[in-house]
């Protein structure tokens, strides 16, 4: 019997048993994975990497927790931030709250007794006053619905629930469906190991660089001695980006002025080109100005002209899409051993025990990921 039942120990859920605990209730979290994270216990793909810069992607409910972790880069990625969560569940004593491989089938309130009554598919049950449900909104793994995917021969793997061993690209031939996020993050390091990639591509999303790298001692203490004012600035705005303000309005900009801010955002890098400037999402005219920039870079760095154009979001504005920061994603063209497949003009047929098959065509492949998102 519990006061209080969390579902799912990422980081909502560690947080939840922090403060459930601190207002003495006696809670239990139940976990379907065999350890805590949540998005970084599953999310184990190749670049897997949050695309909100470290210093904020952290908790701050406890200042000394605040002033004691040191994040080694700019962009944390997969290891480092399930190294933090472990950090913060040892640290505050949460792991003995926590019961897990304990997938929740249903959840039931009995009016008789005003309890919950949880059944998981390990056969537990589970009684409490309440019920939180910290299991994301971005937790369950979309599969792409191609006819033929079972029969596949190879390997097919999905970025959102990564087996946990390790996998290698080298020497095979691999088909990435795909490309936001996980996409854009997973397709260079591929790359890198595989004897050919092709990258299947419905629409094409603006991606911007995160110029990732080693965070310098003198840039986390800068942060650390104004993590107040940072925090503050961060709950004021409708991001949460610590610096989201202070950005111009195109309107009354000359064109000079234009490209140097674009410029500027460009070389910053980051989700923080979704504001650089502030009339992006409210001026449609400010939006084609910064269409027009992304589309000038992708061309700059794409040496194939008709890759380049295929590469263009079209069709929609900057922000309508969720935008993607990623590492050397666009530069991964010009590598002779990818390939860009573009699935509005050359859709999958179907999926057969060796490959994929457009137009009649098969193309051979040893491995497919699926970078194909969540059910949100």
């Amino acid at each position: 019997m519990f006061d209080a039942i969390v579902i799912g120990a990422g980081f909502a859920g560690l947080y939840a048993i922090y403060r459930l605990r601190g207002l003495g209730f006696k809670v239990l979290c139940v976990e379907a994975g065999s350890d805590l994270g949540g998005t970084w216990y599953w999310n184990r793909y190749p670049g897997a990497r949050c695309d909100v810069e470290s210093m904020s992607y952290s908790y701050s409910f406890d200042e000394s927790l605040q002033q004691d972790w040191r994040w080694t880069r700019r962009y944390a990625e997969q290891p480092e931030i399930l190294d933090y969560a472990n950090h913060v569940a040892s640290r505050f004593d949460l792991r003995r709250h926590i019961v897990f491989e304990q997938r929740v089938l249903s959840a039931r309130y009995d009016d008789s007794d005003h309890f919950w009554r949880l059944v998981t598919q390990a056969g537990s049950m589970f009684r409490s006053r309440f019920v939180l449900l910290a299991t994301g909104s971005l937790s369950v793994p979309k599969w792409p619905e191609l006819e033929g995917l079972d029969s596949f021969g190879g390997e097919c793997f999905h970025t959102g629930s990564w087996p946990h061993r390790e996998i290698t690209f080298s020497g095979k031939r691999v088909a990435l469906i795909g490309t936001g996020a996980s996409g854009v993050q997973a397709a260079p390091v591929i790359a890198e190991q595989a004897t050919s990639l092709a990258v299947l591509q419905r629409t094409a999303n603006f991606s911007v660089p995160a110029w990732n790298g080693v965070l310098s001692n003198e840039a986390m203490q800068d942060w650390k001695n104004h993590y107040s004012y940072w925090r503050t600035r961060e709950r004021s705005t409708h991001t949460g980006f610590h610096n989201e303000g202070g950005h111009p309005a195109a309107v009354g900009l000359s064109d000079a002025e234009k490209c140097a801010t674009l410029e500027s955002g460009w070389r910053r890098g980051g989700l923080l080109m979704w504001n650089v400037f502030s009339d992006l999402m409210t001026n449609r005219d400010a939006n084609n100005i910064t269409a027009k920039f992304l589309h000038g870079k992708i061309r700059s760095i794409v040496k194939d002209s008709r890759i380049a154009e295929l590469l263009c979001p079209k069709g929609y504005p900057v922000g309508a899409k969720r935008l993607c920061v990623d590492s050397g994603y666009y530069e991964i063209f010009n590598r002779s051993n990818v390939s860009l497949v573009d699935l509005e003009s050359c859709p999958v047929e179907r999926i057969v025990p060796e490959g994929i098959v457009h137009a009649g065509q098969l193309a051979s492949f040893d491995m497919i990921v699926c970078a194909t998102g969540f059910d949100a």
